[in-house]
């Protein structure tokens, strides 16, 4: 070859390997992975498989992996021509000691079910769950105007979501999907990849399945599984769950609000009742419940709840309440996304958020990335990012009020962890230490680390503490005590 020539044959490699080519070629990559996979002739697959999954949102140190639990059992059945898929496993706890949320510590063996039966109004992140899967993706792709890149070895087919993302699949040299790719909205972290990852490829009734599956989401494992038996085109029943049945997302799955204790990622209540527990205090019941407090010449809130509508109704009630007032600040009491899903709401509002130091250069990383398959308040309203770490032990005074914010030592849910105490009314504003169960429920067996180390705080700290108010409002609306509390953890 001359040499004028060698740079245009590189050229030729280089765009070879990056531009996309026809959807024909797509749709032909797509047709000889369904004949090696068995596409086809599958109609339904039922695996079991153990390993663990990862509760999304609630590791222990901001930024690092989610907390793990142990899958004793897990059998998935999927019905692809119904697109429909029912999971029922059994999990125990994983992190000894507990480490981080996701409703830790579990005693026992915990009982989970899933199903999804999709239709034209479920929400796609629920029908990725069938998606995602290799023979759902080849099925979806082909009748979903793929396009198609090379890759390295790599054939990578793609094609658009309901959500607006691209949906990709990694089919290697043996027609085998080894990976899909996508991103889905999340209320803290924003436009987050979820990615599946299968190897291990074995050939059963036809048809050639992994038996190594991980799921990740926001770059850490959700699921890491090790298939055990696979029996294809089995008859299954998957029906719709029934209002208050089972379905949705297992804790540590793709909502935002799976994690620190009772509640989840619900919608806001169409009423957002208030109780005045103290003058120019005011806590918000009906979901996750946070405190407003009347600073003078504004609004300072303690949490934010656990999503943008609920947020959004708990300032407008505020507003409403306390006139004419802007709402400046808003304490985090720490990171799990339960807790956090709320916080650019108030971000939008031009609020400062106050949380403790271990937290804020998370909370400054995750919230200035990009909302955009589901622009929420801030991400229209771009207002500056104000993230104010505190120490240990912070104070706010005015119009009266005096509030304490302390750490929690020695706490395994989390380092950052913040309370506050309002000294004047000895009423303490808490969140995952003590999620109070019913009034009559019996002390567990083992008393829960969380609720030892709030008791634990409350004596260092020589906190003379009346009421207990959790964010996880307890759903008789009883008044919680220390004297309660100490009965939980046997220290009467």
């Amino acid at each position: 070859m001359s040499k004028r020539g060698a740079p245009i044959a590189g050229l030729i490699a280089v765009l070879a390997w990056v531009w996309p080519v026809g959807a024909q070629d797509a749709s032909s990559v797509l047709a000889a992975a369904s004949r090696a996979m068995g596409v086809e002739a599958l109609r339904t697959v039922r695996y079991t498989a153990t390993g663990f999954d990862f509760a999304l949102g609630q590791s222990g140190v901001p930024g690092a992996p989610w907390p793990k639990f142990i899958n004793r059992s897990y059998t998935r059945s999927v019905d692809f021509q119904a697109s429909a898929s029912q999971v029922d496993r059994v999990r125990a706890q994983g992190e000894i000691p507990p480490y981080g949320g996701g409703l830790q510590p579990i005693q026992g063996d915990q009982p989970q079910s899933q199903t999804i039966v999709a239709g034209p109004s479920t929400p796609w992140v629920q029908q990725l769950e069938i998606f995602m899967l290799p023979h759902g993706f080849l099925r979806a792709a082909a009748s979903r105007n793929p396009s198609l890149r090379r890759q390295g070895a790599y054939s990578v087919v793609s094609f658009r979501g309901e959500n607006g993302a691209q949906v990709s699949g990694w089919i290697n040299a043996q027609n085998q999907v080894e990976r899909v790719e996508t991103m889905i909205d999340n209320a803290v972290m924003g436009d987050m990849p979820f990615e599946a990852i299968y190897s291990d490829y074995r050939a059963t009734g036809g048809v050639q399945f992994p038996m190594r599956i991980v799921q990740k989401q926001g770059g850490f494992p959700i699921f890491d599984l090790t298939v055990g038996d696979v029996t294809v085109n089995a008859p299954v029943n998957i029906q719709a769950p029934q209002a208050g049945g089972r379905g949705g997302a297992p804790a540590g799955r793709g909502a935002a609000g799976a994690g620190g204790g009772r509640g989840g990622a619900q919608a806001a209540a169409s009423t957002t009742p208030s109780e005045q527990i103290a003058p120019g205090v005011y806590l918000f019941t009906g979901g996750y419940a946070p405190i407003a407090v009347d600073m003078g010449d504004h609004i300072l809130f303690l949490e934010a709840g656990n999503n943008e509508a609920r947020a959004q109704a708990v300032i407008a009630e505020a507003k409403r309440l306390m006139p004419n007032k802007p709402v400046r600040y808003v304490v985090a009491t720490h990171h799990h996304f339960d807790h956090a899903s709320g916080l650019r709401a108030f971000v939008a509002e031009g609020a400062t958020i106050l949380t403790h130091d271990w937290n804020a250069p998370y909370f400054r990383d995750v919230f200035a990335r990009p909302h955009t398959l589901n622009p929420d308040a801030q991400q229209r309203a771009q207002r500056p990012l104000q993230v104010q770490g505190v120490g240990d032990r912070h104070v706010i005074t005015g119009n009266g009020h005096t509030i304490e914010l302390h750490r929690l030592m020695d706490f395994g849910h989390t380092p950052g962890m913040l309370v506050a105490y309002f000294p004047q009314h000895r009423v303490l504003y808490e969140a995952d230490s003590y999620n109070p169960p019913a009034a009559d429920a019996p002390p567990p067996a083992t008393p829960s680390p969380y609720n030892q180390a709030l008791l634990a705080n409350i004596e260092r700290l020589r906190l003379s503490v009346d009421r207990i108010v959790a964010t996880h409002y307890p759903a008789d609306g009883r008044v919680v005590t220390v004297a309660e509390l100490r009965r939980m953890v046997g220290a009467n």
